[in-house]
């Protein structure tokens, strides 16, 4: 573990945590992430405003609640529908059961850079 732990810092990766669909994502340039469904047609770039923390050259930003002038810019690969999922309801004794299927719409989307 540790040796993991210092060559991780020697690299000294940029990253940030941003927060979409009420839900937070470490990204770094490059990553490609699914998230809950954006608005923006596929094939356009989308700027991701609402950054918690950003990491540059070993030094960490951590916003109050967002870091200020911080974004993330990534462009819109597709849009899909993630796997079913089921749930079963059941009362004992009563003879009531229902399945009910979910499926999530989701955003495919690769980050093209961090700003500061």
């Amino acid at each position: 573990m540790y040796w993991c732990y210092s060559a991780l810092l020697e690299m000294e990766i940029m990253y940030a945590v941003l927060e979409t669909g009420s839900k937070q994502y470490r990204v770094t340039a490059g990553d490609t992430l699914q998230i809950e469904r954006l608005d923006t047609p596929a094939g356009q770039s989308f700027t991701f405003e609402r950054v918690l923390l950003v990491s540059q050259d070993g030094k960490i930003s951590v916003g109050a609640p967002t870091v200020p002038l911080a974004s993330v810019v990534a462009d819109v690969l597709e849009h899909k529908r993630g796997e079913k999922k089921i749930a079963f309801k059941m009362k004992r004794r009563k003879g009531y059961h229902k399945t009910i299927g979910h499926r999530q719409e989701l955003t495919v989307v690769k980050i093209k850079e961090i700003k500061l």
